[in-house]
């Protein structure tokens, strides 16, 4: 029996660039013939271990389903592989009529059209196991549908981990095919670097198993997000996993000054690559508001390491040890505020020091009292990431990041709002912003002529170049040997 949707997913759909509703409330569907077509032959195609779904069933608008309501579409039909091997007959299918489509785990990209489509959407949901190997002890094999929080609460009870998530809610695929950043990054490096292995469906159909041995692949893969086909199945390398200790605190304009010089103090003098910090400044009520975060890979931190960032002057304060996964689960979800518009944006920095932490400050300010009259559901965060110089040493070359003799700190912008009109106004926004803080970085003295940025937090039109710099080339040439006919092509994201 066919489950029908709530009358509030019903005003979404009816809302949908392929639908209208009757005052009755019935649904008529607009739908393209060539698409319609490609989902009657994907029903032919898939076993049983699949599911193809329609408007208005529950897991159609489950699959659709994204973080953010601007990088979210409605596909003509979604289809949930059961199998790498359906995979493989649905990518050709789609491939041979030539129809559009998007691949969604966590649904978590904030760029319209990465992971949506008003074709075909492939949810991969299916794909959620997590499998240890006895004969390859340090290793475990995670499906993509996979969140952080499932394979954190998975491999608590074993002593070890991965590289993996810092804040709960966010889907394993694109965070690690677009690098990757932990709390285990200072250690251990992105989270491509750790990985051992994917399971790729290449565009042709075919299942393959991509390791260091498959040198264009496995290059293009770490990095490279979906140009050359779809992951089904990452193993990681595993790293043992003892009790941690971590917490945030809540830092209000007369603090600001002391935490500016603790963030920079700690950039400059910690070594202890267990210690990391992550401060993030927001717009909350016509001031900027601090929250640090901060975490220690050990039952509690050697004296000296923390001990300016916890005596700064405070709204609330939450410190806590115990397991990674209890230490995990009490910071706050990575979209609080989950619904609203939103676009990500990427300053990468060679240091944090005061005059550029000052302009942190103003760009929130500014860009908080600017939008915030034009929209009251206005939320923006800057988060500033002083990791340490060594960060991208962990790897072998890759397609992100494209120089591992530099490393660059990739600060984040989040700016959320409600009214769709204001789309192109934040994205300019988000543009200045950038270019604002560039040009702070570089009146500090910090050379950025070959920094990249951080692709995962890219806004939607950033070059190629500006975040792939001089391998862009190499990735095209990868992607031309195993795309010949542009399959992927059909799919969002940043093409080669």
């Amino acid at each position: 029996m066919i489950k029908k949707i709530p009358i509030a997913a019903w005003f979404l759909l009816c809302n949908a660039p392929f639908a209208f509703c009757r005052s009755d409330g019935k649904q008529i569907l607009l739908q393209s013939s060539s698409v319609q077509s490609a989902c009657t032959q994907l029903e032919r195609v898939v076993s049983r271990a699949s599911q193809v779904s329609y408007p208005p069933m529950v897991q159609y608008v489950a699959d659709n389903d994204h973080w953010f309501t601007s990088s979210m579409d409605f596909s003509v039909c979604t289809v949930e592989p059961g199998t790498s091997k359906d995979v493989g007959a649905i990518i050709r299918t789609l491939g041979k009529l030539r129809v559009p489509f998007a691949v969604k785990s966590g649904g978590h990209s904030s760029n319209p059209g990465f992971s949506s489509t008003r074709g075909v959407m492939i949810s991969m949901a299916k794909f959620n196991k997590i499998s240890f190997n006895s004969k390859s002890p340090g290793e475990v094999e995670v499906g993509v549908g996979l969140t952080w929080d499932d394979i954190y609460e998975r491999l608590d009870p074993e002593g070890v981990n991965v590289v993996g998530g810092r804040v709960p809610g966010v889907g394993i695929t694109g965070f690690t095919l677009g690098g990757g950043f932990s709390w285990k990054t200072r250690q251990y490096g992105l989270s491509l670097d750790n990985v051992l292995a994917f399971e790729l469906v290449l565009p042709d159909g075919t299942v393959k198993s991509v390791t260091h041995e498959d040198e264009d692949l496995f290059y293009g893969l770490r990095g490279g997000f979906n140009n050359f086909g779809i992951v089904t199945k990452i193993t990681f390398k595993t790293h043992p996993q003892g009790p941690v200790w971590g917490g945030l605190t809540i830092v209000g304009p007369p603090g600001l000054e002391d935490a500016r010089a603790a963030i920079t103090e700690f950039e400059e003098t910690v070594v202890d690559k267990k210690a990391q910090l992550m401060p993030t400044y927001a717009y909350i009520n016509d001031q900027a508001i601090l929250t640090l975060f901060f975490f220690y890979d050990g039952p509690a931190p050697p004296s000296g390491i923390f001990d300016k960032v916890l005596k700064i002057p405070s709204y609330s304060q939450n410190v806590t040890s115990g397991t990674f996964n209890e230490v995990y689960k009490s910071f706050p979800n990575g979209n609080p505020f989950a619904g609203p518009r939103a676009f990500y944006g990427c300053v990468p920095v060679t240091r944090y020091g005061p005059a550029l932490l000052d302009a942190v400050v103003n760009q929130t300010l500014h860009w908080g009292r600017t939008l915030g009259p034009q929209d009251e559901g206005v939320f923006l965060l800057y988060a500033v990431q002083p990791f340490d110089k060594e960060i991208y040493s962990h790897g072998a070359p890759s397609a992100f990041p494209p120089d591992r003799s530099r490393s660059y700190y990739p600060t984040n912008l989040y700016f959320a709002w409600t009214n769709p009109a204001l789309d192109d106004v934040v994205l300019d926004a988000m543009h200045q912003s950038t270019d604002a803080l560039r040009s702070a970085a570089r009146e500090d003295g910090q050379d950025l002529t070959d920094a990249t940025m951080y692709g995962n937090y890219a806004l939607p039109d950033d070059p190629l170049e500006g975040i792939y710099g001089k391998n862009v080339q190499r990735l095209r040439e990868i992607r031309r040997k195993y795309d010949p006919e542009n399959v992927m092509g059909l799919t969002g994201g940043y093409k080669f």
